[in-house]
């Protein structure tokens, strides 16, 4: 069996583009999808599948599927499960002391950025809040308040011309768990 991650951006917002969990796990069976779970009620879902597919071709048939259902798009970002655990191993901010891994955050990427795109952003003047990009992969560390930093899915999408959604270390973390325990 392969092992994915599926994170939804946008659901089940301030009383938009609701989609029940149950329901979305049904939607996932109906796409021959196994072992489906799912994770707190923000479109986080673990599952399996027979054999190796691209986790682009499980973004647009997961994509497709939620449209025809519910006739709405949201952004899906596939990882596989070895893709996940080198971004769980991968976070330069565990390695500085004085970090709270509450206070830290993962952007995923739809792509890889462009490295002329990364050079036009200025790191510094976001302090104290700073990001690191690593791949497809932005940590965020916000000491204060990620509620209040620039650093946004949206910051990042304009900037790098990518989709993207954000998820708190704890919840980088429990997936990581989840996919590993299938």
């Amino acid at each position: 069996m392969n092992t994915y991650i599926c994170l939804l951006r946008g659901i089940n917002v301030s009383g938009k583009n609701k989609i029940l969990m149950a329901d979305l796990k049904a939607l996932f069976e109906l796409l021959r999808m196994k072992n489906v779970k799912t994770y707190i009620q923000s479109g986080n879902v673990v599952f399996q599948r027979d054999k190796a597919v691209e986790p682009i071709e499980l973004e647009q048939q997961i994509k497709k599927q939620i449209h025809k259902q519910y006739g709405f798009d949201v952004p899906v970002l596939v990882r596989s499960i070895q893709e996940w655990v080198q971004t769980a191993s991968k976070n330069p901010f565990l390695k500085k002391k004085g970090i709270n891994p509450e206070k830290l955050h993962v952007t995923f990427l739809g792509g890889t950025p462009e490295s002329e795109l990364l050079k036009k952003i200025d790191a510094s003047s976001f302090l104290p809040d700073a990001f690191d990009v690593v791949g497809k992969d932005v940590y965020v560390h916000c000491p204060e308040s990620y509620g209040e930093t620039k650093l946004s899915n949206t910051f990042f999408e304009k900037k790098l011309k990518q989709a993207a959604t954000t998820r708190n270390w704890k919840t980088v973390l429990a997936l990581l768990e989840m996919a590993q325990n299938q």
